[in-house]
C-alpha cells in the first residue's frame, strides 16, 4: 500500500530529528522545507493538514498561480535559479530566497528590491563542486566578493546554500556539506559577519546534510512522492 503524505511527513520528521540528534544539535534547529514544484494544490493542502506550512517552490509563474488556492498559514521559499527578469514578480510571494547565485543577480536583486521598497532574505548558492551543470559562487569567488555582497543595502544576506553531485549513495554528498560548512565558517571568521543559516540537503542525502550541518533541508520526493505522467500547471487565467 502506497504511503499518504502525512505518513511520509511524519517518517521525514522522525528522520530529521534524529540526524540533529546524532549531530547533537536540537531538532528544532532544522528547517524542513516540503518541494512542491509541480505538485497540485491538492497535494500540498493534504500536507498542511498533517502540519507542513513551509513550502519550497522554484517557478514563479508556478507559485504565483498555486499560492491563492491556498490556506494564507503557508509558508513559500524560493529554491531554484531565479531569472533576473523575474525578481520583482517573486519579491512579494516568498519569505526566502535559497538560491543568489551571482554578483549579477545579487545587484540586480538589491537594485530591483530598493524600488520596491523590500528587504528581501536570501542565501547565497554556492557550487562546491564546481559543476557546469551548476549556478553559484565558486567558493573562492564568493570570499573574495563577501564584502561587497554585504554592503548590499537592501538584501538580508542570512547564510549559504548548496547542492551536491547527484549520486545514489547519500555520504558521498557529505564532503561537499562539509566544505560548505566550512567556508561559512571561513567567511564568518574573516570577514566578521554572521550567516547562520545553511541550505544544504535533498530527498537523498538530507539526513547526511543535517550531520554535517543544514538548518534547512529541501525534501520534495521523499514526502510527495515522483511525480508521474502530466506536471501540474497553472489553469488558464491565472498564470
Amino acid at each position: 500500500m502506497t504511503a499518504t503524505i502525512g505518513e511520509r511527513l511524519a517518517e521525514a520528521r522522525v528522520n530529521v530529528a534524529r540526524a540533529a540528534k546524532v549531530s547533537g544539535r536540537d531538532p528544532g534547529q532544522v528547517q524542513l522545507v516540503a518541494v512542491s514544484k509541480t505538485h497540485p494544490p491538492e497535494a500540498l493542502q493534504e500536507a498542511m493538514e498533517a502540519g507542513q506550512f513551509l513550502f519550497g517552490e522554484s517557478r514563479v509563474q508556478e507559485a504565483r498561480a498555486k499560492i491563492p488556492l491556498l490556506p494564507a498559514r503557508g509558508r513559500w521559499h524560493f529554491i531554484g535559479h531565479l531569472q533576473k527578469n523575474k525578481i520583482r514578480a517573486a519579491l512579494p510571494l516568498f519569505e526566502q530566497f535559497h538560491s543568489v547565485d551571482s554578483w549579477e543577480t545579487a545587484e540586480q536583486f538589491d537594485r530591483i528590491a530598493q524600488e520596491e521598497s523590500q528587504r528581501p532574505n536570501v542565501l547565497l548558492e554556492v557550487n562546491v563542486a564546481g559543476e557546469a551543470s551548476k549556478y553559484g559562487f565558486s567558493p573562492e569567488g564568493l570570499v573574495a566578493r563577501i564584502e561587497k555582497l554585504m554592503a548590499l543595502h537592501r538584501l538580508e544576506i542570512a547564510g549559504l546554500m548548496t547542492i551536491a553531485p547527484f549520486h545514489p549513495e547519500a555520504e558521498h554528498s557529505r564532503p561537499y556539506f562539509a566544505q560548505l560548512r566550512e567556508l561559512r565558517d571561513r567567511l564568518e571568521r574573516e570577514a566578521g559577519i554572521g550567516l547562520p543559516q545553511l541550505s544544504m540537503g535533498m530527498s537523498g542525502d538530507y539526513l547526511v546534510a543535517i550531520e554535517e550541518g543544514a538548518t534547512a533541508v529541501r525534501v520534495g520526493s521523499a514526502i510527495f512522492g515522483t511525480r508521474k505522467g502530466k506536471q501540474w500547471t497553472p489553469p488558464a487565467g491565472l498564470d
